[in-house]
């Protein structure tokens, strides 16, 4: 079955038969493991592993966390794909403009004011969760609508953190 999986500006075509799996074309030893009672995953790739929390959005979008950062990512098969384009359909941000607390945690700091232009990339807020510091950064360049929670603040997942409009 091939995806095409959308990190940010960059899509890779992942092509995966069995146990087989290639990546723009290039042959990769992967697999993927869930945590039972988690949203953990262990990610092995060319016999590096890495732990990943991953909650599923809708429409093929997932958010990703990976050693404190986090990813909103897009993934969809090929007759998805083509059914978009055939109607025009544009992919948006998987977050739909807001911010979410991806774990839950407490604020420990806010590096936006509402206002403020970010770029693609940029932290926004930082969540203490599991003993860990935990930036949350912009998914694409636009302004800071509103800030929803202010430092100190115990926030479950899926809370709104930051209310954004991204530049279109």
């Amino acid at each position: 079955m091939k995806y095409f999986v959308t990190v940010g500006e960059r899509t890779l075509e992942v092509d995966i038969d069995g146990d087989h799996v290639r990546v723009d074309g290039q042959a990769l030893d992967a697999s993927l493991k869930t945590v039972p009672g988690t949203p953990e995953v262990r990610l092995k790739v060319a016999g590096r592993v890495s732990s990943l929390a991953i909650d599923q959005y809708v429409d093929g979008r997932w958010r990703l966390v990976d050693r404190g950062s986090v990813y909103d990512i897009e993934a969809v098969d090929e007759r998805t794909r083509h059914i978009r384009s055939l109607v025009g359909a544009r992919r948006g941000t998987a977050d739909g403009g807001v911010l979410k607390a991806p774990m839950p945690g407490l604020v420990i700091r806010v590096d936006v004011a509402e206002g403020d232009p970010v770029v693609t990339g940029q932290g926004l807020v930082v969540l203490e969760a599991m003993k860990m510091e935990n930036e949350l950064k912009a998914t694409a360049s636009g302004v800071v609508k509103s800030i929803r929670v202010v430092i100190g603040q115990a926030v479950e997942k899926g809370a709104v953190l930051v209310e954004l409009d991204y530049a279109g």
